[in-house]
């Protein structure tokens, strides 16, 4: 399928058995629908990839940080492999564009839900891991966890960095404003905007209010740290 072999040109490892990157970027909605016999989805390989991905971003940031001690380092780890910033990583290859989901959760969003990014991300580091060893999937995690940890954290504690970046620089309060909605119920995305005072400084967007003020916020450090303007 044109998909998959896109894909894997996408991430740059080739799979010797498809089948398995296949499953890896199965849904169980697609699964139920199709009627595909049971264990076909990608909860098996979402938790074997869970496994492969907490033991490769252990080593590398005991590595990476030789004089912390165990607490920094879990919380580190745990700010890196959590939801959030594992779906903020599949951006970088689309991977809600490959996914096989069925009509009813296609239709409401599912191709953006954090849930089923980052389960089908740890799915997709699975079938590397059992298609081509340790060293392949530890390649993967690097390239595409590891590689830019700064940014990663700064997703994760975007509002609490935001907030103390405002009270350092004193220059007014910082809210979050819901400044629009769109798509039906069961499908909603919020806008929400970040002010410092009364002035807009950056918008964000997502299935909660609470995903829309992070992305808000996470948007706000970019500008404020590269001395960019604010939005108009």
């Amino acid at each position: 399928m044109e998909l998959i072999k896109e894909f894997q040109e996408r991430i740059g490892y080739t799979f010797k058995n498809e089948a398995l990157l296949r499953q890896a970027l199965t849904h169980s909605s697609y699964a139920n629908e199709r009627h595909m016999k049971k264990l076909s989805d990608n909860e098996r390989l979402e938790f074997l990839g869970d496994a492969v991905l907490e033991v490769i971003s252990s080593e590398y940031l005991f590595n990476l940080h030789p004089d912390w001690r165990e607490g920094e380092l879990t919380k580190l780890r745990a700010s890196i492999v959590c939801e959030p910033t594992l779906a903020f990583c599949t951006k970088k290859v689309d991977l809600g564009k490959y996914l096989f989901l069925g009509k009813g959760e296609d239709q409401t969003g599912g191709r953006k839900r954090k849930s089923i990014l980052s389960d089908a991300f740890e799915a997709v580091i699975g079938a590397i891991y059992l298609d081509g060893g340790f060293a392949n999937a530890k390649e993967f995690v690097h390239k595409y966890v590891m590689d830019d940890i700064e940014h990663m954290q700064l997703f994760y504690d975007s509002k609490t960095i935001l907030q103390e970046i405002v009270q350092a620089d004193n220059k007014g309060e910082l809210s979050y404003q819901l400044v629009g909605e769109e798509g039906p119920d069961h499908d909603k995305r919020f806008i929400v905007e970040a002010r410092i005072g009364e002035t807009p400084v950056s918008r964000g967007e997502g299935h909660t209010k609470k995903s829309a003020e992070q992305e808000a916020a996470y948007q706000a450090i970019l500008i404020l740290r590269n001395g960019g303007k604010y939005v108009s």
